[in-house]
Order: C-alpha cells, then structure tokens, then sequence
C-alpha cells in the first residue's frame, strides 16, 4: 500500500504536539490533585485551551485559511496536545459521585464558553482593527 504522507504536516502537528504535551504536564505536575479533590488543574487545561482555540480558528478563518500548517501546528498540535479530554472523562470516573458530577458539567460548560468567548474576542478584535484602517 503506498501513502503519500505530507512529511511537513506530520512534522507539524509532532512539533506543536511535544510543545502542548510538555505544557500540558508541566501545569499537572505544579498543580496536583487526589480523586478527593476537583481536577482544577485538567479543568483549567481544557477550558483554557477551548479558549485559544477559538481566537485561534477564529483568526486563521478570518485573515491566514490557506496557512494549513500554521493550523496544523498550532491548532491540532500544540493545542490539540495541551487539552486533555481524555484525562478529564478518566478523573470523572475516579472521582467522588458529587465532584464528578460537579467536573463533568464545569468541564462541558466551561469549556463551550470558553470557545464561544475566544472567538467572540477574536471577531471583536478583528473588527475593531479593521475599523480604524
């Protein structure tokens, strides 16, 4: 079978996935938890990263759609590796009944908000820049 791979795509999104990944367990390590207490550090992870990631797609729709692997980099890798939904639904297993129903709603919620309020910030500031020239 013969693939024809993109190598500057994969090297990409590999590069900007080491950077979230690193970043990711940096803020994990610095900010622990035990199944006792809410996951604040995998909570801050995704919403923050649901964040970027809407001024992100945002800014890239509005100004840079053929910059792929501005995207690849950026979007599935670096922030693709720095959330960590995966984890998030893991804790919710682990977790006590009333933190895990707690984590689970905030993390849905949150992070929704937090994509809706990046690329809201995104679209303002692209407006208003492009008001003034």
């Amino acid at each position: 079978m013969d693939l024809d791979v993109d190598r500057r795509a994969v090297a990409a999104v590999s590069a900007g996935g080491v950077l979230g990944a690193l970043t990711r367990y940096a803020i994990g390590a610095a900010w622990p938890h035990t199944p006792n207490d809410f996951p604040w550090s995998t909570w801050l992870i995704n919403v923050s990263g649901c964040f970027l990631i809407g001024i992100l797609f945002t800014l890239l729709a509005r100004f840079r759609p053929e910059h792929r692997l501005t995207r690849l980099f950026l979007g599935t890798g670096v922030l693709g590796g720095y959330t960590t939904f995966s984890t998030a639904e893991v804790e919710v297993q682990h977790a006590a009944p009333t933190i895990a129903i707690t984590y689970l709603a905030a993390t849905i919620a949150g992070a929704l908000l937090a994509v809706w309020a990046g690329s809201a910030l995104a679209s303002i500031s692209t407006r208003s820049r492009s008001a003034v020239r």
